[in-house]
């Protein structure tokens, strides 16, 4: 009898707990009623309704009323996307009409058009009950409402696109409920969307927020690329579309992706590639081109399985998977776990039942699939529910590590909906497998772009040093081929000749320095002193031989073997000045027995040359090493100590080209 009356108890335990469930679902559901009810989404925050067929035309004689609440101390806000019933008398061809939670009319009967003054409005209520009655008609597309709480004055309707925006950054709130209203998208979430693409249903497929919920968007416009790709995500399948003038970037946080350090997996198959090699398709494995390979389980294996292992606990976002054109996933579910021992399974938003998330469509094989809400985790499982001809798939996983605290312990800022705990069962398999991967830093891309950045510099030091480098050995080498250290950057030129036709004077010379043996003929080069100036030499060649008077701090320079002539030194009794071919004084001649008999006399020095023309010097008084020394004048004729020949050129002189300095 007690163990009867126990099993009585626990049946209406089961009873009372299935009656709570089923009550709870039609709070959540029955949110409509009637049979002209079209597409619906009811959340508690914001939702959309549209009526039936939309946006064809809605059937006759049917009606609908949706019951809208918000949690208590919000009040509503109702946005009109679209707005087209017949227009008739009293409204009998169609009518919408809204109503508070005490049945008071707030709005209606409506029908026809509504301008865009009309499309918002604000009640100030938290419940609304929105009726829609269809009489016979001929024409009207019927209507779309969106609907938030008061949070969120920016409510957009799910038909707004990116063209109805011109600011390159603007912030706007998207109902619940846009993924199944009809619209195009083009694109995909990394390149970015075109922008005729409607807003909240890109945002769905790149991930930003569940369609359930609904949430904020931060979209940027930036220059359109030439080709939009098509991809399939999160249920979602773009198009592909051409250049636009812009393109839509959606903001979103914690989407890297995270490094995978093992992986585990039911089955593997093994496959004989053209070459007869045998190749084994696992992660970290390759064919015999050297292309990678991916996860495929054998024919055999009926329920297969994926386990990864992340390489520190993250926050898990979104999952990516890639088949191949053969064989690939088609649909699957998600376990995770902290310490692999307790598994939950993921479920869906305000669901109660397993998320199933679809893997492939139209022949994708690359395909996203966002989590909603994110989970806290260290190990995934994925477990196919369909597939085509074998389970294949290779994974991604997005995301953010989780930080830590002082202690080492890791903290979660967001907490996930509760959801069942259910121990991990593994199908089990002849040969588990478990792969461990190399080591994958997420920080890789940031260590790549900071090498670049270093290499960028060291391109720009090595450039400018070359630069300064060149720059000093052109001051060095302007330095060495410059007269002195005081010319002022003018290049010098190399004047053309052998040792033997340059002889330079010196600058100075004593009285009691003996003279060169044989005297040298030819003229010396003229010295420079600092700053261009040029010393004196003994002779300044004639205007008839072709000379020209140089340029200001310029060389003489010398074609040929011509020896080259310098200014005249100030008078000094150093050397006597040349009477040219003026009349010999008679009384000044020598007897021509003098002339011969000094041929014989000793040559300390001197050369005497008969038949030329003689060069006098003053009274002088001669010295041992050949040189004069004035002594005071007397009276009468004085000796001639030393003749002087008037030196011969070797050759007939050329016309002399001088340089301008460089």
């Amino acid at each position: 009898m007690q163990a009867s009356s126990g099993n009585i108890w626990d049946a209406l335990e089961s009873l009372s707990y299935l009656w709570l469930i089923l009550s709870a679902e039609a709070l959540l559901v029955s949110g409509q009623e009637g049979n002209g009810c079209g597409h619906s989404v009811l959340g508690t925050k914001s939702g959309t309704l549209t009526s039936m067929n939309y946006p064809g035309t809605y059937p006759n004689h049917t009606q609908c009323d949706w019951r809208i609440r918000v949690p208590q101390g919000k009040t509503l806000r109702l946005f009109f996307g679209d707005f087209n019933l017949e227009e008739s008398e009293n409204c009998q061809s169609g009518s919408l009409t809204i109503a508070d939670g005490q049945e008071a009319v707030i709005l209606g009967p409506m029908c026809g058009h509504l301008d865009a003054a009309g499309r918002n409005v604000t009640v100030n209520s938290s419940e609304v009950t929105v009726r829609f009655v269809s009489g016979t008609h001929r024409s009207g597309r019927g209507f779309l409402m969106s609907y938030s709480t008061n949070e969120h004055p920016d409510l957009i309707s799910c038909l707004h696109k990116g063209t109805h925006f011109s600011p390159q950054h603007f912030s706007v709130f998207c109902p619940a409920g846009c993924k199944e209203v009809k619209g195009d998208i083009w694109g995909r979430s990394e390149p970015g969307y075109r922008d005729t693409s409607v807003l909240c249903k890109a945002a769905i497929h790149a991930g930003v927020f569940s369609d359930s919920q609904g949430g904020q968007l931060r979209v940027s416009q930036e220059r359109g690329i030439t080709l939009y790709e098509s991809s399939f995500a999160n249920g979602i399948l773009s198009k592909t579309g051409s250049l636009s003038d812009k393109k839509l970037v959606f903001t979103k946080a914690c989407n890297g992706q995270l490094a995978v350090a093992a992986y585990n997996m039911s089955t593997v198959w093994e496959d004989t590639d053209g070459l007869g090699q045998r190749v084994t398709w696992m992660p970290g494995a390759s064919d015999a081109t050297g292309q990678p390979l991916q996860w495929a389980a054998s024919t055999a294996d009926k329920e297969p399985w994926l386990e990864l292992e992340l390489r520190e606990r993250s926050t898990v976002t979104g999952i990516i998977l890639k088949g191949t054109s053969r064989f690939y996933i088609e649909s699957y579910s998600l376990m995770y776990s902290k310490d692999r021992k307790t598994w939950k399974l993921y479920k869906g938003a305000l669901s109660k039942d397993k998320k199933v998330f679809e893997a492939h469509s139209d022949g994708h094989v690359l395909v996203l699939n966002s989590l909603f809400p994110p989970v806290a985790a260290r190990y995934l499982l994925l477990q196919p529910l369909t597939w085509h001809l074998r389970a294949s798939a290779g994974v991604q996983v997005l995301g953010c590590p989780m930080p830590r605290g002082r202690s080492g312990v890791y903290v979660s800022n967001r907490m996930p909906l509760p959801t069942e705990k259910l121990p991990l069962e593994p199908v089990t398999t002849e040969s588990p497998i478990l792969i461990e991967t190399s080591d994958q830093s997420s920080s890789q891309p940031m260590i790549v772009a900071v090498g670049v950045i270093l290499g960028l510099l060291l391109c720009v030091g090595c450039l400018v040093a070359g630069l300064w480098w060149r720059r000093r050995r052109r001051k060095t080498q302007m330095k060495k081929c410059s007269l002195d250290k005081d010319c002022h950057g003018f290049h010098i030129k190399t004047l053309p000749g052998a040792d033997s036709e340059l002889t330079p004077y010196p600058l100075t010379r004593s009285v009691h320095d003996a003279l060169p043996n044989p005297p040298l003929n030819d003229y010396a080069e003229p010295d420079v002193l600092s700053g261009g100036a040029k010393l004196a030499s003994t002779f300044r060649p004639s205007l008839e031989e072709g000379y020209t008077t140089p340029f200001t701090l310029n060389h003489y320079d010398i074609p040929g073997r011509l020896p080259e002539y310098a200014e005249p030194l100030p008078p000094e009794p150093e050397y006597a000045t040349p009477f040219g071919e003026q009349p010999m004084d008679p009384s000044l001649t020598p007897p021509l027995a003098m002339l011969q008999n000094s041929r014989h006399l000793p040559q300390h020095g001197m050369r005497i040359v008969p038949g030329l023309a003689r060069y006098d010097s003053p009274p002088q008084k001669g010295l041992a090493n050949g040189y004069c020394s004035p002594s005071s004048l007397a009276s009468g004729a004085q000796r001639d100590s030393v003749v002087y020949a008037e030196p011969q050129p070797v050759e007939p002189l050329l016309k002399h080209t001088y340089h301008e300095p460089l």
